[in-house]
Formats: structure tokens, sequence, C-alpha cells
């Protein structure tokens, strides 16, 4: 990304890149185009202390491609609302639902200026089906669920995915609130599929802590994997539960099973 372009496009005068932001750092590690000095900065800081965290940013993009594929393919899920979806890279949600299904319908939501005005990127659909934005905050379930519903049926099965988005949420009580309210609207068929950064790499919780203190960007908490799994309280977990990203389903893996890294979650249904 230019630089400059923030001052060429009124589009995005809002953002303000002195301050990182997750969504653009989280672009930075799987090689994205879209983050500015501030980001890059941030994330080099991060891999000084903890090298892999490209390795978990990538095999968190791939666990969303193969969780998808299986909602959109063996579950038959046709809608999809994708909480702190971040940047455009590849593999985005609708790419591989449509891709396998044509029809789906796909909503997501972001809290970051920039997603925005890339908003354009995702908003691509098959004929057959649509794809939504609606900039909203995760803390904020009500409005996304009335803002949602203009395009997604929540009278049908949804997926409702949150892919490394509560970590920024503080409080665990709170975040299992928000997940609780959103699969409260939601029929009986539909899935939650959800993975966060996990406290079982030191090196890893050491790098977010710094990161935490000198950025001034939203704090990044992460989660121990009891923690993870009680977001799913109450649904039916899929095999092979609450595992880390890089092994969720990563049977056809030629080299044998994955390196374990600090990203855990899973997929589960509500009865």
């Amino acid at each position: 990304m230019s630089d400059t372009s923030p001052a060429d496009d009124p589009g995005v005068r809002r953002i303000d890149s002195s301050v990182p932001h997750s969504a653009r750092v989280w672009n930075y590690f799987l090689g994205g185009k879209d983050h500015y000095p501030v980001d890059r900065e941030a994330g080099e800081r991060i891999r000084a202390v903890f090298p892999g965290m490209v390795d978990i940013a990538r095999q968190s993009r791939q666990m969303l491609v193969r969780t998808v594929g299986y909602l959109a393919g063996e579950a038959g899920i046709r809608q999809f609302l994708d909480i702190g979806t971040g940047l455009p890279t590849v593999g985005n949600t609708h790419e591989v639902a449509q891709r396998l299904a044509p029809a789906s319908r796909i909503v997501y939501v972001d809290n970051d200026p920039l997603v925005l005005v890339h908003a354009q990127a995702l908003l691509t659909s098959t004929p057959e089906g649509a794809t939504d934005y609606i900039e909203a905050d995760v803390r904020d379930p009500g409005r996304i669920l009335r803002e949602a519903a203009g395009t997604l049926d929540f009278t049908r099965p949804t997926a409702l995915m949150l892919m490394g988005i509560l970590g920024l949420v503080a409080d665990y009580d709170e975040a299992r609130e928000i997940v609780r309210r959103l699969l409260a609207a939601l029929p009986s068929g539909s899935y939650l599929a959800l993975y966060d950064g996990s406290d079982t790499d030191p090196a890893y919780v050491e790098a977010l802590g710094r990161y935490n203190t000198a950025s001034g960007a939203t704090p990044y908490t992460p989660r121990s994997p009891e923690q993870i799994g009680g977001y799913f309280t109450g649904l039916e977990l899929l095999d092979p539960g609450i595992v880390s990203v890089s092994r969720w389903r990563a049977e056809d893996n030629p080299w044998g099973e994955p390196r374990e890294v600090a990203c855990f979650g899973g997929v589960a249904r509500k009865p």
C-alpha cells in the first residue's frame, strides 16, 4: 500500500495509519499488500520475539478454507455470517462457498475502515448468490444481526464464523455472551466455526504481550484451549474437537500430521 494513498482517497480518510490495526497486521503476515508502515513495524516486532507468527496466520487461513469447504459441501450450508473477516486475501469465505454452492449468501462484518474501502473485492458474487458487507464491531451483536437480516434469512441454517476475533474482547464472559447472543438468533442446524490465539506457546504469549503494551492497538488476549472450547457449550462439536488450527481435518496432508501452532478452534452444530 502506498503511504500517501489515504490522503488521496476521501474514502479512507477515517483510517488512523499512526496506530496498527489487527486486520492490517494479519494481512501483512499473510503476504498481502493492504497495510501501513506502522502495521509492518508491529508485525516485525512480533516476529522478532515469535518467528512462528506467520505460520499461525497461514495455518489459520487454511483452517478457514477447509471449514467453509465442509460447511458448503457436506453440511449443505448456504448462508455465512463472517464476523471479523479482515482484509481480502486468498481463500475468502465467499470464494470457497460459492465455488462449491453458487447460491451461497455471505455477509462479512468488520470494524476496520480499510476493510470498508476494499469491500468491493468482498462483494463480488455469483449471479445465484449474494454477498454483503457491514461495518460494525463484534461487541454489538444486535446491530450485526439486524443489518445481516437484509441479506440472510435467519429462519434457515447459517454458519456463524468468528475466526480470530474474540481475542480482541478482553473480558472472557463478555466474549461468551457475544457468542451466545449471536447463536440465539440462529435456528437448529446452524453451525459455529471459531478459532483464536491460545496460551499454549510461551513465546507467542510473550510476543502478544509486547504488542499489546507497545503498539497502542486494541489488545489481543490469548486463551486456553479449554476457554476456547467454552464457546461451544451446548453445541454438537464435530470431530476432531478443539484442536490446533493446523490439525483441524488436515488428513490429506502428504507429510503427516502438521505441527501444532498456538491457535485453537473447532466447528460445532446447533442442535
